[in-house]
């Protein structure tokens, strides 16, 4: 009798016919409509599954995962995986995946798309147009921010902030500061046209600050009232990173108090919530967590999923090595715990 194939399930709707793919190799369960699930929930879902592809909206941990014994791999839809815990993962032989690379630009371009529109405050102004307001123009209304020759910084220096660095000081002529864990080396910040500082100086001398940092421990609330009071009031802030970066009752607080003169959020710490003070500005530009949200970034965010899933039961010609492993160690985890990629688990293999 011929051994069954893997099972797997794709948390959301996505694109069916790239998701369509994993049919090749696998028993396949999709989503038809958008769903949110519950811890209990996702740990029935996934109890008899081999993998999963999921999304940033479903968090997989120790409690989902503990009823699982074939589950293998976890593909997540996003670069950001702070809804996975990985140690739990890893611990378990359980490889993770995201999908990095492939949303950078479209997602540098939403990052400046904000700093644009909080800078000459277009949301702003078109709640003025659409209120009837334009009758009582006078020369000094809806005066913003120039962009151009303007000091840019960057909290954050990895493929995006370097995409947003380069859109910058090529296309702007604007002088760019950034602030990172390691300094970039020579060259790299020479094509940039960026130079390292200090995380007080970034604060102090940018005009436009923009983070794009990872959301850990470390960065929770790095941006909170003391930072923002080293900050120009004349200043911009946009977030597209994470929510919990920023203290978001501070930030309202700069922003009503005149202590900063805008922002762009892409990000929030409670999503999808938004907390009603951000909601009540008017000089903050908001967006719901769209950075990727180009028809082709998203199709192929969709597709290295895909490939990462394959790849990480065993299958297709990158078989053992999906092509953006967040935990690779949990596949010789697993192998050196006596179980093989797609099958049943014989115990949990710690790290």
């Amino acid at each position: 009798m011929a051994e069954s194939r893997p099972r797997v399930w794709v948390s959301q709707p996505l694109f069916d016919d790239v998701i369509g793919q994993l049919g090749q190799y696998f028993d396949l369960t999709t989503t038809v409509d958008v769903a949110a699930y519950s811890s209990a929930e996702l740990s029935e879902r996934l109890a008899p599954l081999d993998g999963a592809l999921i999304t940033l909206n479903e968090r997989i941990g120790a409690r989902e995962i503990a009823h699982a014994p074939r589950l293998r791999a976890i593909a997540n839809v996003g670069v950001g995986y702070n809804n996975l815990d990985i140690a739990a993962l890893s611990a378990a032989g359980i490889v993770a995946t995201n999908t990095p690379d492939v949303l950078t630009e479209t997602t540098a371009d939403l990052g400046f798309t904000l700093l644009m529109a909080a800078a000459r405050r277009i949301s702003d102004a078109e709640r003025w147009l659409r209120e009837g307001q334009w009758g009582q123009w006078s020369f000094q209304n809806m005066l913003g921010a120039d962009i151009h020759g303007a000091t840019l910084g960057i909290l954050g220096m990895g493929r995006i902030g370097q995409g947003i660095a380069r859109r910058g000081a090529h296309g702007f002529g604007m002088r760019v500061l950034y602030h990172n864990r390691s300094q970039l080396p020579a060259q790299t910040e020479q094509a940039l046209g960026a130079q390292y500082v200090d995380f007080d100086t970034l604060l102090a001398q940018a005009d436009h600050l923009v983070l794009v940092l990872p959301y850990t421990q470390d960065s929770h609330h790095i941006i909170d009232a003391a930072a923002l009071a080293k900050m120009k009031a004349s200043a911009t802030l946009v977030n597209i990173a994470r929510g919990g970066i920023v203290d978001e009752l501070a930030l309202a607080d700069a922003l009503s108090n005149g202590r900063l003169a805008a922002a762009g959020l892409d990000v929030f710490e409670g999503e999808p919530a938004v907390r009603s003070e951000l909601l009540a500005l008017r000089n903050v530009v908001l967006t719901p967590h769209i950075g990727s949200a180009s028809l082709a970034t998203r199709r192929s965010m969709v597709q290295l999923a895909v490939d990462n899933l394959i790849a990480a039961l065993g299958e297709g010609a990158s078989a053992g090595h999906p092509p953006s492993a967040i935990n690779a160690d949990a596949i010789t985890a697993a192998k050196a715990g006596g179980a093989t990629v797609g099958a049943t688990k014989t115990g949990a293999t710690k790290r």
